[in-house]
């Protein structure tokens, strides 16, 4: 009974230890929702992989930006790039509740990081986890 107590005490520990404010209230990877802009027929590419027609759903990690690509027939491809931007209280808030360990934590999952929603009107902020980017097709005739 002693070394079953002993286990779960240390993965208690273990668990706190390795999670902070970034990835406990944000994660690393968000919910985005990319909409093709008045072309429901546009085939949506993120970072090179085909995620669907018009309206696609996805997770994708907060460390890195979004590349999106719009094609569609009888027009020229359109790429948006979305960067993403420090989260500076969850930053902080890792810093004072979870020290160092906590900020390494952060930074190496890539929990510190969001959408730029503040700067680029294009994408709207849901919540902390669900971001929606609206993907205009510009040079397009509108369907």
């Amino acid at each position: 009974m002693k070394l079953f107590s002993k286990v779960i005490v240390t993965l208690l520990l273990v668990s706190y230890v390795f999670s902070s404010c970034g990835v406990i209230f944000g994660g690393s990877r968000f919910s985005g929702s990319i909409i093709a802009k008045n072309h429901p027929d546009a085939y949506i590419y993120v970072n090179g992989n085909s995620l669907g027609k018009g309206t696609a759903i996805q997770s994708f990690p907060r460390n890195r930006p979004l590349a999106v690509e719009l094609r569609e027939e009888g027009c020229a491809p359109v790429t948006k790039t979305y960067d993403n931007t420090f989260r500076t209280g969850n930053f902080i808030a890792s810093l004072l509740f979870w020290g160092l360990l906590g900020v390494v934590v952060d930074l190496g999952t890539g929990a510190s990081f969001k959408p730029d929603h503040k700067h680029n009107p294009a994408v709207l902020r849901m919540s902390d986890k669900n971001f929606v980017f609206t993907v205009d097709f510009d040079g397009c005739p509108v369907n």
